[in-house]
């Protein structure tokens, strides 16, 4: 049985999903990303750190690479691999519900949010903020078609039919620091 559909190769997106899925599906190469968090990395000291011979690295580093959860430089000979993440946010946008409303040209973001959702509105320093989407607290942003907007959900105003993803920021670490005192 194939895992594509007659349709999926003509869905770009959907191939794309399926390769970084597929990449994510591999101890190694879940391994090789977690080592490429400390920093860019040459493939054969990520080999000796896996334990694995340099071709299966390269193997590996392939699949990631195509998948575009890391970039490669090559310098001469040498090939130098580092992390990628952004792709892996963006990947699980596909677990996002969807929703379709019908507003206006000229409505305001507010308005067709509303529509698809329950939303708490709060006045924060002048402003109206949303605070809670479905009963979920926190910190929301938004894009347009792929475009951040730096206007207020009460200023952005649908001149065109578009897509909107609404995001709430979650607390993704992206350093962790160990702080430690000297000796004295």
């Amino acid at each position: 049985m194939s895992t594509l559909d007659n349709n999926d190769s003509e869905n770009p997106e959907k191939m794309d999903r399926l390769k970084l899925f597929s990449a994510l599906g591999s101890e190694t190469r879940l391994r090789m990303l977690q080592q490429l968090t400390e920093g860019e990395m040459h493939i054969s000291e990520l080999a000796r750190m896996l334990s694995i011979s340099v071709p299966v690295a390269a193997k590996h580093a392939n699949i990631l690479e195509a998948a575009d959860l890391i970039q490669r430089k090559i310098y001469g000979k040498t090939h130098v691999l580092q992390l990628n993440n952004k792709n892996i946010f963006h990947a699980l946008d596909i677990f996002a519900p969807s929703r379709t409303v019908e507003v206006e040209k000229g409505a305001t973001l507010l308005q067709a949010l509303k529509k698809a959702a329950v939303v708490e509105v709060k006045n924060v320093h002048g402003q109206d903020n949303i605070v809670s989407t479905n009963g979920e607290e926190g910190f929301f942003i938004y894009e347009v078609d792929g475009e951040f907007s730096e206007q207020n959900v009460n200023e952005y105003k649908f001149d065109r039919e578009g897509t909107v993803m609404w995001k709430k920021l979650e607390p993704i670490s992206i350093l962790k620091v160990n702080v430690k005192f000297k000796k004295e």
